[in-house]
């Protein structure tokens, strides 16, 4: 792809963070931004405190510096990432479930000089040797002395909308993590395009923050409502019971949530759901991880026909397909089309474009992109290519222009010449009604290569056989496809962003 330096129009405004907050704010002062814990932000107050955040960085750092944060949701949470954007500094988002030693870790790789943590888990960190950070500020009275001390100025600083607004860091399923530098245009830009797309962003809608903001897309559901001119109510943590009462009695329009949390929401007792079934619900999204289509069809009974989303992306790409409400049930294990403004290639080894229905490797171009990862060359060169990003999911686009993620690149099995992709498997034992969750990995096989092992967790109660599974795959799955190996295990071992960690299941082996 061609590019070239085109001087900016006169007319030109950057669009940041910052700028669609202060916009949002002068529709309506004093309305309500934030809630949380009884706690709340109005607009006017949001964007005070973001300036004074803004102004406190600035007072001690540099324009371009790193910053970072260790911490659940909060309002303060959201303070803190709006001012340090409109002061220039990239925010490392650190999941708090992290051990201290990953903390530190994380928190050096991206050379952050000011640490915004919790006081449990600066205590946690007491005992660590951070290599870059210079200033840890405590959320809480800490916090608040330190934005008292303030003093904001009437100008602000020129921010470039290019430049790095996050830096949340993926969850190193197979080597370290890595920081993914996402532009302020990105997440502006996502945020105006959820509004259009889910229809639950807008001044009059209530939304129901319950992922952590850490990760990209727990961070983005939190965002979207408020710069929308909205109110977003915060959990800090998940709590189906909690959840379901505030989508019942809150007067909710929308919530974004991962398969795990909707699992939970649909275990709770009957009598209970029914109690509590929302009424004013617009949007319910789920992304993060493939939602079982048993899962769906649960959803769309209990919801309602009309609200279901289920989106797909990546950090590194941002929202890249959503499938509508009306496609939940009649396009079984798809992800949807591509969201407004991003194109979609499934490309070949050779880089030439598969056929319709032909398995290939899923590419994305998009406004949403990210700039890279940080100081991981030979890593950004390998997700880019000439403007278009992977990260290394396989998909098939079907003749109507629907997308369905097969696996990931890495995942497949490739057994007796013939390439296996384990998440199809995994969709047909999940519809088994003891088998709880699974995961299938590749593992030696001196005849054909590579052959099946599926690792099983059973529904409680539930008695369970190596047998079992293996007759209810007749007819459903290939000879192929079966495995060859049934495992039954306590808990499928994930990482602390939740993804299954197929490497230590192969590992154990």
């Amino acid at each position: 792809m061609e590019t070239r330096n085109v001087e900016l129009p006169f007319s030109f405004r950057h669009l940041t963070m910052a700028g669609a907050l202060r916009s949002a704010m002068q529709r309506a002062p004093q309305k309500i931004a934030f809630t949380h814990r009884g706690r709340r932000r109005t607009y006017a107050e949001l964007v005070d405190r973001m300036n004074r955040v803004t102004a406190a960085l600035l007072a001690g750092q540099r324009a371009g510096e790193h910053a970072a944060i260790i911490a659940p949701n909060s309002i303060e949470y959201m303070e803190i990432v709006f001012g340090a954007s409109q002061a220039g500094m990239p925010l490392a988002t650190i999941n708090p479930r992290l051990t201290p030693a990953e903390m530190v870790a994380i928190c050096d790789d991206a050379e952050a000089r000011v640490l915004f943590t919790t006081s449990d888990l600066a205590a946690a960190l007491a005992d660590s040797s951070f290599g870059t950070v210079r200033q840890v500020i405590v959320i809480g009275p800490d916090f608040e002395g330190w934005l008292e001390r303030a003093r904001p100025t009437a100008g602000s600083l020129l921010i470039p909308e290019w430049s790095v607004f996050t830096i949340p860091y993926t969850s190193g399923t197979t080597g370290k993590p890595k920081g993914v530098l996402v532009s302020q245009r990105s997440r502006a830009l996502t945020a105006f395009a959820m509004a259009m797309e889910y229809g639950c962003f807008g001044p009059d809608d209530r939304f129901l923050a319950i992922a952590p903001m850490c990760h990209g897309a727990g961070m983005l559901f939190a965002l979207g409502p408020v710069l929308a001119g909205g109110h977003c109510e915060i959990l800090e943590k998940f709590d189906p019971e909690e959840v379901l009462r505030r989508l019942g009695d809150g007067a909710m329009t929308g919530f974004f949530g991962v398969p795990t949390h909707f699992h939970a929401l649909m275990s709770l007792e009957p009598a209970l759901l029914e109690r509590c079934r929302p009424c004013t619900l617009r949007a319910v999204i789920s992304n993060a991880a493939p939602l079982p289509q048993p899962m769906k069809e649960k959803l769309v009974a209990y919801f309602g026909e009309g609200l279901l989303h289920e989106t797909y992306g990546s950090t590194e790409a941002g929202i890249v397909t959503n499938l509508r409400p009306a496609d939940q049930l009649r396009k079984r294990n798809c992800v949807g089309q591509p969201f407004p403004a991003t194109e979609v290639e499934i490309r070949r080894d050779d880089g030439s474009l598969c056929a319709v229905d032909e398995v290939g490797e899923l590419f994305s171009a998009s406004p949403y992109l990210f700039n890279g990862y940080w100081n991981k060359p030979e890593a950004t060169t390998e997700a880019w290519r000439d403007g278009w990003v992977t990260v290394g999911d396989l998909a098939r686009r079907d003749a109507d222009g629907h997308v369905y993620i097969v696996d990931r690149k890495k995942d497949m099995v490739i057994s007796g010449g013939v390439n296996i992709y384990p998440r199809e498997i995994e969709d047909v034992l999940l519809q088994h009604p003891g088998v709880a969750e699974v995961a299938v990995v590749g593992i030696p096989d001196e005849k054909w290569g590579e052959k099946l092992k599926a690792f099983i967790v059973a529904r409680a109660g539930a008695e369970l056989a190596a047998d079992d599974i293996l007759r209810f795959c007749e007819g459903r799955i290939s000879g192929m496809k079966t495995p060859k190996v049934v495992a039954f295990i306590g808990r499928i071992p994930r990482n602390a962003n939740g993804k299954v960690l197929k490497t230590a299941l192969r590992g154990g082996d």
